[in-house]
């Protein structure tokens, strides 16, 4: 559960400008060979930079390419020595730099959000800043939007987003760049992301990045989605470890306290372990002995981001992910229950953003204004079995969830709470992670929603 609501503010703003607008929105239109995923309209597209021919479609100032088996850009030439202060410590340091400025991406739909994500490597000594600009409709560009200032340690810097970015038409969220008034006739039509290579003036040492990109979406407001119907992976459940939440509360409070405040973290702990990562015995050395799971205190140590003041900035916990060898994740949306179906018949979990008060999810036991839970499988019936870390122990957190209840409580942009008060909700945001070298299958899965 996320520690602030900030995912509630930015939907009660997009909520106050569309009250009077219709729930639905016309398909859009396209291109032949590109896909864009959704049940009815298209909503939500993903593109991404990963291979060696999309670096080298990009501009390169003192970036290059990295080669092998896995494609990269890294630091090759400094472009000069530049001032970093940190907002956290107060603490000014040079850093020389270098930069990539990808290609105008034009969207295949007009947009009212963009989240971007990326993989990197950022050995100490270095760290990366991740900035987007949009293309409106009508033809205007946006600021640069700082989305990121990450580091995989926290030796040197202090992770953070950027707060108070905004030109009156687009405003940014955390991780979120929002259009203002999604009524209105603005929406993101484009965009270039830029990546910023950082590192210690005269090291030879240089942040690694091995994938960038961004999801933009234009999800209908709706109290109600459709319906899907049990598919591919009825009767499928992955083994995927439990862990909880909630026998961390009150632990490191500089990460905001275990607990409800840890959800993401512990989600990203859990697909991590299915896919055989995580941090080694050197890397918990810093955790209390006493204290079980202590790769859930890392992971929350390590995508704590302290602008937002807590562990549920998403592109960080995909970017904490990735910082395992071979890993990548993303941040995208999903557009329904059948296409979660198909990525855990894939063998892919994912992770899920959700809000709801008690009654709408039956056998949750609490409500929460946003909260992060893992779908590893499928009943034979097509009920969801989650992995839900919001659970007294790790023994109860496997959980399952009617099917209805939970593809409404994830997929739809406004719901009431207990008190018949609008809020907001996440559209069907997803974390995937997944190995640098997947299966056919799993190829396949992952271009069923829209990810390469």
């Amino acid at each position: 559960m996320t520690p602030t609501p900030r995912r509630t503010v930015l939907t009660a703003a997009a909520l106050a400008a569309v009250a009077a607008a219709a729930s639905g929105s016309p398909a859009a239109a396209v291109p032949a060979g590109r896909r864009v995923a959704d049940t009815a309209a298209g909503t939500v597209e993903y593109h991404a930079w990963t291979s060696a021919a999309d670096w080298r479609a990009g501009t390169a100032r003192g970036t290059a390419l990295v080669s092998g088996d896995r494609s990269g850009i890294l630091l090759r030439r400094s472009q000069g020595t530049i001032d970093y202060t940190d907002p956290h410590t107060g603490t000014t340091s040079a850093w020389e730099h270098a930069q990539w400025l990808s290609p105008e991406h034009r969207t295949d739909l007009p947009a009212t959000e963009l989240i971007a994500s990326w993989n990197a490597d950022t050995p100490a000594g270095t760290f990366v800043r991740i900035e987007a600009r949009a293309t409106y409709t009508d033809g205007t560009l946006s600021p640069w939007y700082t989305l990121g200032v990450w580091a995989s340690g926290d030796e040197d810097l202090l992770r953070t987003s950027l707060n108070g970015q905004r030109d009156g038409v687009s405003s940014v969220w955390t991780d979120t760049v929002a259009i203002d008034d999604p009524a209105g006739p603005q929406r993101i039509t484009g965009y270039r992301l830029r990546l910023t290579l950082h590192r210690r003036p005269g090291s030879t040492l240089t942040p690694v990045v091995w994938r960038v990109g961004a999801m933009v979406s234009d999800v209908p407001d709706r109290f109600e989605v459709p319906a899907s119907v049990p598919g591919p992976a009825a009767g499928v459940e992955l083994p995927v470890p439990r862990r909880s939440q909630n026998i961390h509360l009150g632990r490191y409070p500089e990460y905001n306290g275990g607990g409800e405040a840890w959800c993401s973290p512990t989600s990203s702990t859990m697909i991590l372990e299915y896919w055989g990562r995580g941090p080694g015995a050197g890397d918990l050395a810093w955790v209390d002995p006493a204290y079980d799971d202590p790769q859930v205190c890392h992971a929350a140590r390590f995508t704590y981001d302290y602008a937002y003041g807590g562990c549920g900035n998403w592109p960080f916990n995909t970017a904490y992910a990735a910082s395992y060898p071979d890993m990548q994740g993303v941040v995208t949306r999903i557009a329904s229950l059948t296409d979660a179906e198909t990525l855990i018949a894939a063998g892919i979990p994912l992770i899920t953003s959700q809000s709801f008060y008690e009654a709408e999810l039956d056998g949750s036991g609490y409500g929460t204004s946003g909260h992060l839970m893992t779908v590893i499988g499928f009943t034979a019936a097509g009920d969801v079995i989650a992995n839900d870390p919001a659970s007294p122990s790790n023994a109860a957190v496997r959980r399952v969830y009617p099917r209805r209840q939970f593809e409404n409580i994830w997929l739809r942009t406004k719901r009431y709470d207990a008190n018949g008060v609008v809020r907001g909700g996440s559209g069907g945001v997803a974390y995937l992670f997944f190995p640098a070298r997947v299966t056919a299958a799993q190829r396949a899965a992952l271009a069923a929603v829209g990810v390469r």
